[in-house]
Parts: structure tokens; sequence; C-alpha cells
């Protein structure tokens, strides 16, 4: 059994960060989104995959092509995680405030 995409590691290849920068601005074939790389359009397919396997972006056929788009959802894990440290840092800060205030 396989374990699920860490969803890290799918962000974690700058062609894949460029990706799904790419289609921040709008949904791409898999064709167009490889015209943006110094890459075949197979290795391209990988990191597409790899992508849509976490749950980042969602392909749909449309005749014979295949659209990409994000998943507005895909990001949550990512949010969730950078979320727990913001509060993690504001309570370190707030208790060196408090310190502070009391000296």
């Amino acid at each position: 059994m396989n374990a699920a995409p860490d969803i890290f590691q799918a962000i974690a290849d700058p062609s894949r960060r460029e990706i799904l920068m790419l289609l921040t601005r709008d949904k791409h074939t898999i064709n167009a989104l490889a015209g943006n790389f110094d890459m075949s359009r197979p290795a391209v397919s990988k990191h597409v995959k790899v992508l849509h396997d976490a749950g980042l972006i969602s392909i749909t056929d449309q005749g014979r092509e295949r659209y990409c788009e994000l998943k507005a959802d895909g990001f949550d894990d990512i949010k969730e995680w950078l979320n727990y440290f913001d509060k993690f840092w504001h309570q370190k800060l707030q208790n060196l405030e408090n310190l502070l205030n009391k000296l």
C-alpha cells in the first residue's frame, strides 16, 4: 500500500513550484505548460502527476487536451502547517513583550 503523497515533497521541486505559479494565471494544457520549460513534455507530465497526486491541481480532459488548474482546497494542509508556526512565533514574541514590559 502506497502512502499518501507528501505535499511538501511535491512543492520542493522548483519546476513544480513554477508550474503552480503558471497555474495561478489560468488553467493550462500540459503542452502549454511544457512550452515554459527546457525539458521534455513527458518530464513536465511527470511533474504534473506529482502535483495532481498531492491534491494541488486537478486535471480535466476536454477533447484531446488535458487541462490543469489549481485546486483551492489543495493548499489547506500547507496553510494549516504555516498557521501553526505563525501562532507559535506570535506567542513567543508576545511572551517576550510581556517580560520586557515587566522589566
